[in-house]
């Protein structure tokens, strides 16, 4: 009877809780051993994070804005053992997109469910996120384009390749040549919520317009309100970490022409990590803003910068090339859409009898006596006839 059971035993995916979260820290560990994985890893960093304040964290959802955004976790049990989970977020401030950051199958799992097809875990995982995910009409990833069987399953899902994303990192003496330059930029601002509208602007315009589509992002997603300072503030006290934001105003246009974000290690633990937006009109700014960065890097213990550049940025490619970095990942970027069928409360089967007496008048025609028109009466009128029957 118990056999018969667990052969009957389905799938079950759901949102992750407290008892899952030892099974998957020994999942993501015996992965890492194996091969490293940086997003691997900094979920497990994560879940041994919040195995003594898991409470806390589902609290934290109620308010405004989450302490961690990016952990919403499901994950796909079978006879009480974890067999995979996915990892993904809200990446805008409307939540219309949202991001598969990973996938993760068990490798104790049968060889039938790491399959790919309509019924792999990996499938399942995607498809339960589509369905019950409703305010998400638009879903992004990145994944390394060496992985192939990962590529394949989300292209079973329907993901279609959008751009290339390559990361570079720029060793410690690098940034150390750069900071001894003089960066020259007056117009350098610092940020704050007036300028959202000045950062949305050279957003948009520094990407393609399928991208931008994809992205969905207004002005409302580069500005910071009370609560998302105060989480930033403690997230960067417990992370020894400091972020840094600065753009570049063009005066005469009164617009944005550069922008970065660069989150600094104050430990020297972690590289340094940098965001970099220059208008495409203005790309001698690569150098003039590594060149900042790096100024702002010195204070630190040396440590190397990771920033990223896509296939549609030629001149920062060449740049960086140029410069000395290395890549360190080459990812694609796939996006698909997703639209929510509506159920319908009633079916409409109507036949021809029933629409045609749907279409009769409701009660029986009265006819009225026919009265001479005050038109014919006006004398003008019978002249102005007249006069064009003679022309």
């Amino acid at each position: 009877m118990n056999t018969y059971s667990k052969s009957k035993s389905i799938m079950q995916i759901r949102p992750i809780q407290y008892r899952d979260l030892g099974a998957i820290a020994r999942l993501l560990q015996e992965r890492l051993s194996i091969e490293f994985n940086s997003r691997q890893n900094a979920l497990l960093e994560k879940i041994q994070k919040y195995q003594s304040c898991y409470g806390l964290l589902q609290l934290t959802k109620i308010l405004p804005w989450t302490v961690d955004q990016d952990f919403y976790v499901y994950v796909a049990e079978k006879d009480q053992q974890i067999q995979g989970l996915i990892q993904v977020y809200p990446i805008n401030h409307n939540r219309s997109t949202w991001k598969v950051e990973q996938v993760l199958i068990n490798h104790n799992t049968s060889l039938s469910h790491l399959l790919i097809g309509n019924c792999s875990i990996g499938s399942q995982l995607l498809r339960y996120c589509f369905e019950k995910i409703w305010e998400a009409r638009t879903w992004v990833l990145e994944v390394n384009v060496n992985e192939k069987n990962t590529i394949g399953l989300y292209r079973e899902n329907g993901f279609q390749p959008m751009a290339q994303i390559t990361y570079w990192q720029c060793d410690g003496d690098t940034l150390e040549k750069l900071a001894q330059q003089e960066p020259n930029l007056p117009n350098l601002l610092p940020v704050s919520n007036a300028d959202a509208k000045l950062i949305y602007q050279l957003d948009c315009v520094s990407m393609p317009p399928m991208l931008r589509q994809i992205f969905d992002r207004h002005v409302d997603d580069f500005k910071t309100n009370l609560w998302q300072y105060l989480t930033g503030k403690i997230q960067e006290l417990f992370n020894h970490t400091e972020i840094v934001s600065a753009y570049v105003f063009e005066p005469q246009r009164k617009a944005a022409i550069g922008y970065f974000e660069i989150s600094l290690c104050k430990n020297g633990n972690h590289p340094h990590k940098a965001k970099l937006t220059v208008h495409p009109a203005y790309t001698w700014l690569y150098p003039k803003l590594l060149s900042q960065m790096a100024t702002l890097i010195k204070i630190y213990p040396s440590q190397s910068l990771i920033l990223s550049s896509a296939d549609y940025q030629a001149e920062r490619e060449e740049f960086l090339e140029q410069l000395g970095a290395t890549r360190q990942d080459h990812n694609l970027l796939m996006s698909r859409s997703v639209w929510h069928k509506l159920k319908e409360s009633k079916s409409l089967d109507l036949s021809l009898p029933e629409v045609l007496n749907s279409l009769k008048p409701a009660h029986t025609p009265i006819p009225t006596p026919w009265t001479k028109s005050h038109w014919q009466d006006n004398p003008h009128n019978s002249q102005n006839k007249s006069a064009d029957h003679k022309e």
